[in-house]
């Protein structure tokens, strides 16, 4: 049996991290006092593992880890550097890049150049995008998990958005989108901060896919993001998705298919009102996104590429 993997992260990414804690492996979370973003340990709503620990920063030298899984720029330029070891530094590591770039979107180099990393991608667009030097790089596209009881019903004719701090946010998310079409499309919000943008508030993550089963279709405003775990979990319980034809969103959802995505905010209120108006139709996209979520998005997949990769860097 391969060897049992001591990995040194941060959480940065709460439902991000508790799919990969599903590997076999140890997970050892940085923490700082009170958890400030970038420093949280294993509170929440989520299930972790007995596999997931809390290492305060001051600790992180003192403890043998195999790997170190970096997902946070400012982890990468600081924490390296103050709070690793020098023997720690020298150690196998990985860069996971969660996000496209944020400012120029073709042509900002990964801050990350260095030839002795893995640069993991969540979506081949981050990937396209980023101009990742002289870095090597790798996609591992998402995986998730969902209850198995939980699947789509679609009885309640309005749409469900899950985005966080939407308003403060604002157009990269896609505030103003969401706003134009709740005005002509029943349409409910939530998220961290939801109440702000007229929203339900936040849902614990383990119940956001049973919160959303009963809404007749999942809209997703957001202009320029990487892949929302949200909108695969939807998929995964046989929600049809709706959305912006952005970002890797336009490969994922094939229109009229398994949902709808287009560039013209007044096509997709439109498909938006034909779903409330025929559920069937609604429910025949939702099987079909369901099926690709299992296809593509199936967490022993995503299990099994990150098993690959750990290996390669720490063989």
């Amino acid at each position: 049996m391969p060897e049992r993997l001591r990995i040194l992260t941060w959480h940065v990414h709460g439902n991000y991290l508790y799919y990969l804690s599903q590997l076999p492996h140890d997970f050892y979370l940085v923490t700082r006092p009170g958890n400030p973003p970038g420093y949280a340990g294993v509170g929440g709503a989520l299930p972790w593992g007995d596999n997931v620990h809390e290492l305060p920063f001051d600790a992180v030298r003192d403890v043998r880890v195999d790997c170190v899984l970096f997902q946070h720029r400012d982890h990468f330029a600081q924490d390296r550097h103050t709070v690793l070891s020098p023997a720690q530094r020298a150690l196998p590591t990985i860069y996971l890049e969660h996000d496209p770039p944020q400012q120029h979107p073709t042509n900002t180099v990964h801050p990350v150049q260095d030839a002795a990393v893995l640069l993991v991608h969540v979506t081949p667009f981050n990937a396209l995008m980023w101009d990742s030097g002289i870095t090597p790089t790798r996609v591992i596209e998402h995986g998730v998990m969902v209850d198995p009881t939980v699947r789509y019903t679609g009885t309640l004719a309005r749409g469900i958005s899950v985005v966080n701090n939407l308003n403060r946010r604002g157009r990269r998310l896609g505030a103003d989108i969401f706003a134009a079409a709740r005005e002509r499309v029943p349409l409910d919000l939530i998220g961290m901060d939801a109440r702000s943008a007229g929203g339900l508030g936040e849902v614990s993550n383990p119940e956001v896919a049973a919160f959303m089963a009963p809404y007749r279709f999942f809209f997703n405003p957001i202009r320029y993001t990487s892949l929302g775990l949200a909108v695969v979990e939807a998929m995964a319980i046989g929600m049809p998705v709706v959305g912006v034809a952005t970002t890797e969103l336009a490969a994922v959802i094939e229109r009229g298919q398994n949902g709808y995505v287009d560039t013209d905010p007044e096509r997709l209120i439109g498909v938006m009102r034909t779903l409330l108006q025929e559920p069937e139709l609604a429910a025949r996209w939702g099987a079909r996104a369901a099926r690709m979520a299992r296809e593509r998005f199936g967490i022993e997949r995503f299990i099994a590429d990150w098993e690959r990769a750990l290996r390669e860097v720490t063989r």
